[in-house]
């Protein structure tokens, strides 16, 4: 007699079932990861090179994190900073060459 083998219950596992959902959701949460840092341009994070990144320039909440070899610093500024409303004062002018090179002049 022929069976189906669909109907067919050969491994009768509960926990098969919990396994594949495991192996799914990992499987999306590095996929999910990849098109972040792909987005967001933040390739150097896991590359050898020592980095500076600026988020939000020029606004209250900018950061700056850098890395040098694997320890990460993020420098934010400080309320107090923000309370007094002091933001520094001029104390020269950089100028950028065209081969990349910068050259700073104290007034």
């Amino acid at each position: 007699m022929r069976r189906n083998r669909l109907l067919d219950s050969g491994d009768d596992d509960p926990m098969q079932t919990v396994a594949n959902l495991f192996d799914v959701a990992m499987v999306f949460a590095v996929a999910l990861m990849v098109a972040l840092v792909t987005r967001f341009n933040m390739q150097e994070i896991f590359g050898k090179e020592d980095f500076t990144m600026i988020k939000n320039p020029g606004k209250d909440n900018m950061e700056i994190i850098t890395r040098q070899g694997k320890e990460i610093k993020r420098y934010k500024a400080s309320d107090e900073q923000q309370s007094t409303g002091k933001r520094g004062r001029k104390v020269g002018i950089a100028y950028e060459l065209e081969n990349g090179e910068i050259i700073y002049v104290p007034e």
